[in-house]
């Protein structure tokens, strides 16, 4: 049976930490705040928006709302990024994605001020995280770290295989198993013999975006699996990417979805915007 590593809890722990730190902050006469934009009205958006109001609340933040009509233009987001840079009460920004195709990602999240950019995604943080010298990291991939070393789990000299290439969560994390002395490989749709490279794997953290995509013989026994997937299957119930209820009897230690990595990524949140706000 494997060790089941429960996000909630770590999550919580960490937003406890974060909360005492804001405390301290507000003490001393400073409120942290945090801006979250949305444009348009993608209905999963609108619940991780609403999640991280919450998380603002339960840490002490303060928490400013952006809701953009769907045929916002991309000057007209540029400039309340802009405004929102200029402003001294927000410390972090966070421009939900994805965004109406006719406003360029990029753009939008090149003209974020790095100090402010809670994501991690501004080429500046990025560079910063390459070369292992980062004020901020993406939230999903360090929310991954937080749970190995709060699990016991040592990266060092381990094999991981990552499976995707994402900016978001397969490239920086990557970089970090590497920045903590893991053997790294990053598999994707052009991978020749997948289940090979997999079954190799002591760490495998799986963030495809495909429901059930990682199956039992792909794991090698005793591994940990990690999973980053937040997909529907046919039934219309949240799953991850991998298929659990084969792969947990082999695994030495897994994380469930939902209730494993997606608390963690909203918990990093809240540190990225405390480490802003100081």
């Amino acid at each position: 049976m494997a060790k089941i590593i429960d996000g909630k809890v770590i999550a919580a722990n960490v937003k406890k930490q974060v909360r005492e730190e804001v405390e301290k902050l507000i003490a001393e006469g400073k409120q942290p705040g945090l801006a979250v934009v949305l444009v348009g009205n993608n209905p999963a958006s609108r619940v991780y928006v609403s999640n991280k109001e919450k998380d603002c609340a339960e840490c002490g933040f303060k928490s400013y709302e952006y809701a953009l009509p769907e045929e916002t233009t991309e000057a007209q987001l540029l400039e309340l990024v802009d405004q929102l840079n200029h402003d001294d009460s927000v410390n972090g920004i966070l421009v939900q994605l994805p965004l109406p195709k006719q406003i360029c990602e990029q753009t939008i999240l090149h003209a974020i001020d790095p100090k402010k950019d809670v994501d991690a995604f501004h080429p500046e943080n990025v560079g910063h995280i390459m070369i292992g010298d980062f004020r901020f990291l993406p939230c999903t991939p360090a929310g991954v770290i937080e749970m190995l070393d709060q699990s016991g789990i040592e990266i060092s000299g381990k094999h991981c295989v990552v499976i995707g290439r994402s900016n978001i969560v397969g490239k920086p994390m990557a970089m970090l198993l590497l920045h903590r002395g893991g053997t790294v490989t990053v598999c994707h749709s052009k991978t020749k013999n997948l289940a090979e490279e997999t079954r190799r794997a002591d760490i495998l953290v799986a963030a495809v975006g495909k429901a059930g995509f990682v199956t039992a013989d792909m794991v090698k026994p005793g591994a940990v699996v990690i999973d980053v997937g937040i997909n529907r299957n046919a039934e219309g119930k949240l799953c991850g990417d991998v298929d659990y209820a084969n792969v947990e009897p082999i695994a030495s230690a897994i994380t469930p979805v939902p209730g494993g990595v997606g608390p963690m990524t909203r918990a990093i949140l809240m540190r990225n915007t405390l480490t802003a706000a100081k």
